[in-house]
């Protein structure tokens, strides 16, 4: 392995089977995952979690806090700070008038960073940030929260919070490839770690957590020694420009968030697998069946 790009053994299978016509695609489960930044005399590093090898989906590959939309996100008693419901549905790009949808999705980004990392994009007001949250009647509802005993709504109710829309920046857009069993719709944000809080190790899917300059993560890639998918190495890359996490969410509102989906083709006897606008990742399976994971 050249890199530390992750692609699993039955993928080649899976790919022929898409290009036949013998597999339908899974439909697309919607997802939202946050590039957590905070600065360091070197420049901005990011929260990332390595996922537990014994995992389905990436096991022992390097991401970021976040998972799928939970039903309960779309509640209408969300309290809500920030750029309109409105305004995010046309910025993700939702279909006209899903303002619960965008809602959605901006809240599974903020709650999945509260459940995996302990660090809550949430205030009193809309001008104003929680510090701490590691207490132990902070730890109760966070335990809640990951068991679905409680709904975040039902969380920032309780605690007297609003959710702060505006501390994310959407990033990027990218959907799990069609031949993929399980598969996400999944928006990245971006969003600096707040005054007062520190992430802490709590994802049950994850067994190591690390802050680390986007360069040093993307070399570790390039020799092999990290694994990581398509979508974790590239947001990586696209961090290097700036300096500070300030920088990178100002940067935020002009980024393209048209979703990035793999394409798998028949081409001169081969199914060819790509990423459109990401060359690197192509990879070319033979169209036959052939060895285990025989991708060249």
């Amino acid at each position: 392995m050249a890199n530390g790009q992750w692609y699993p053994p039955e993928w080649p299978d899976r790919i022929r089977a898409l290009a036949d016509g013998t597999l339908t695609p899974v439909v697309p489960r919607r997802a939202a995952t946050v590039l957590l930044l905070k600065d360091t005399p070197a420049g901005p590093a990011v929260h990332m979690l390595r996922r537990r090898a014994s995992m389905a989906f990436a096991g022992g590959a390097y991401a970021y806090p976040g998972g799928g939309v939970d039903p309960r996100d779309d509640d209408h008693h969300v309290r809500w700070a920030g750029p309109t419901r409105a305004w995010w549905a046309e910025r993700l790009g939702m279909e006209e008038g899903d303002e619960m949808g965008a809602q959605a999705i901006v809240c599974a980004a903020v709650r999945e960073t509260y459940e995996e990392a302990g660090v809550l994009l949430a205030g009193t007001g809309p001008d104003t940030v929680v510090g701490d949250t590691s207490g132990d009647d902070w730890e109760a509802d966070r335990l809640a929260l990951v068991a679905h005993e409680l709904s975040f709504a039902e969380f920032l109710d309780r605690r007297g919070l609003v959710l702060r829309s505006d501390l994310l920046g959407a990033w990027t857009r990218w959907i799990t490839p069609e031949f993929e069993s399980r598969r996400y719709d999944t928006w990245f944000f971006a969003a600096a770690l707040p005054e007062g809080q520190r992430t802490r190790d709590l994802s049950t899917e994850a067994d190591r957590t690390v802050w680390t300059r986007p360069a040093e993560a993307a070399a570790g890639y390039d020799r092999g020694e990290l694994l990581m998918m398509p979508p974790t190495i590239t947001t990586l890359r696209q961090l290097l420009p700036y300096g500070t996490a300030a920088e990178a969410l100002a940067a935020a509102p002009d980024r393209d968030l048209t979703p990035v989906l793999a394409r798998a083709r028949l081409l001169d006897g081969r199914v060819e697998l790509s990423w459109p606008g990401h060359d690197e990742f192509t990879k070319h399976v033979p169209a036959a069946p052939g060895p285990r994971g025989g991708a060249a």
